[in-house]
């Protein structure tokens, strides 16, 4: 059995930017609020966290300040997503010789790899560090998805510690668990399937909605780990809304939009993504409103 990086509710972080870049003053509220909240684990420099349009110096120098700041209060994973492996790797080194507890990469995006370059790109990375690595499986934004078949070569790396599972296929899900047992540990990607994939096993979420709700998604995840799914299903009912509410557009457009609703300073978007739109907006408010997150 692989001991599990983190089980419970992990927070896939903004990054709040300002004129100057990251705004690490904002980012060690956000950290200071999460720790109180519950959260188990912060994945940093994710797709949420707008990796992508991080230079390769504010990635590695805002996974040294999340180390630095979060002191242990809970486990600090590093994005080290790219479409080439040895970029992955790269990041995986910095990861690890800044503290970090583990890593999550995504399949590679744009290039559309076959089951042998998928296998490879996350056992190279596994290889380049000695950290536990979560595979992350999101083929709405990369084109292409992991199956039961290739986690089940993947568990067999003592370093591939789980699979953050965000391609929305329960079916997947129950047959990675027959396949993998608890040799692979598994994580939901959607914060809508939270409930029904932890009923399947799965031991929490990299959650967007814990960004708003940290506290709920601990509450929820909790729930789960404790059998209590009478009281998951409340929680989730009464956020089910606001989890698709944060989806209207491209992520992380309306979870950092809402995070500005409350209150919660996270800055602006950097290109290409840009401000939610008008109507969104309007309707995000309503719906932070009505759960009382907004005034």
């Amino acid at each position: 059995m692989k001991v599990p990086l983190f089980t419970g509710s992990a927070t896939a972080l903004v990054t709040p930017f300002g004129e100057n870049g990251i705004d690490y003053g904002k980012t060690a509220r956000l950290i200071d609020w999460q720790a109180e909240s519950g959260t188990s684990a912060l994945v940093v420099c994710g797709t949420t966290g707008e990796a992508a349009t991080l230079t390769e110096q504010e990635h590695d120098a805002l996974v040294e300040f999340c180390v630095r700041h979060t002191a242990g209060r809970m486990k600090i994973i590093a994005g080290i997503g790219s479409n080439n492996t040895l970029a992955a790797c790269r990041a995986a080194e910095k990861a690890a010789a800044a503290g970090a507890d583990g890593t999550l990469l995504t399949t590679p995006y744009y290039n559309k790899a076959n089951r042998a370059g998928l296998a490879q790109h996350f056992l190279q990375a596994a290889e380049a560090s000695p950290l536990p690595l979560i595979v992350y499986n999101v083929p709405s934004r990369t084109s292409v998805s992991c199956t039961a078949e290739l986690y089940a070569e993947l568990a067999a790396h003592p370093r591939i510690n789980g699979v953050k599972e965000a391609s929305g296929d329960l079916s997947l899900v129950s047959r990675t668990r027959r396949l993998c047992g608890d040799e692979l540990n598994i994580w939901c990607g959607n914060d809508d399937q939270t409930l029904p994939m932890m009923a399947l096993g799965a031991l929490g979420v990299i959650s967007v909605a814990s960004n708003v709700i940290p506290g709920p998604m601990s509450e929820l995840c909790d729930a789960c780990l404790q059998g209590d799914f009478a009281q998951a299903r409340r929680i989730h009912s009464q956020y089910a809304e606001l989890f698709e509410a944060l989806f209207w557009e491209v992520n992380p457009i309306p979870v950092k939009t809402a995070m500005n609703l409350m209150g919660v300073d996270v800055g602006s978007l950097r290109l290409p993504l840009c401000e939610m739109s008008p109507s969104g907006t309007q309707a995000l408010y309503a719906c932070l409103k009505k759960l009382k997150l907004a005034a």
